[in-house]
């Protein structure tokens, strides 16, 4: 697989046309009332309608339960699911069960020498997995806070899954 570009936060016409003018694969749909990118269903839903084919869709929910997460998947119809809280991988499994959808799953990766343990356990069950900073200190938001972790440390990951890297992209530091 190439590089995949996907931009999550979407939130008007205009973000949408402009990700989809350069290029991005999938654009992401923010779910989670606790985000400044919270959108409701109905405005995922008609930026998704808008989007059509030109790019996947993704909704992205932080620990939603079954039925709201039947809910927001009936409403919006995305074409992948992003799980970015704290979601097990026995859930993962679940949920692309009853979705039928692939699932992407956020984990924070900071210092730890546990952080390739918590990818391992995801390796093979998420279709994508999503490598991001972990939370600010006192943060609400368990992803979207612009921060990068150390990405050399990618350099010794082995896993059969796909990976997209967050945290902190800019123009300047990304080839």
């Amino acid at each position: 697989m190439g590089m995949l570009v996907k931009i999550c936060g979407l939130s008007s016409l205009e973000t949408v046309d402009a990700a989809l003018a350069a290029g991005a694969d999938m654009l992401g749909f923010v779910h989670f009332e606790k985000s400044p990118r919270h959108l409701t269903l109905e405005a995922a839903r008609s930026l998704s309608e808008h989007i059509g084919d030109k790019a996947r869709k993704v909704l992205l929910t932080v620990d939603m339960d079954d039925v709201a997460l039947a809910h927001a998947v009936a409403v919006v119809r995305p074409d992948a699911l992003q799980l970015h809280g704290r979601e097990p991988p026995d859930r993962v499994t679940s949920l692309k069960a009853r979705f039928g959808l692939p699932v992407v799953k956020a984990i924070a990766i900071g210092g730890s020498p546990d952080d390739f343990d918590r990818i391992a356990l995801y390796d093979g069950i998420a279709d994508m997995l999503l490598l991001d900073a972990p939370s600010r200190e006192g943060s609400r938001r368990p992803g979207g806070n612009g921060v990068r972790f150390d990405w050399n440390r990618l350099a010794a990951l082995e896993i059969a899954t796909p990976w997209l890297l967050a945290g902190g992209l800019t123009p300047d530091n990304v080839a």
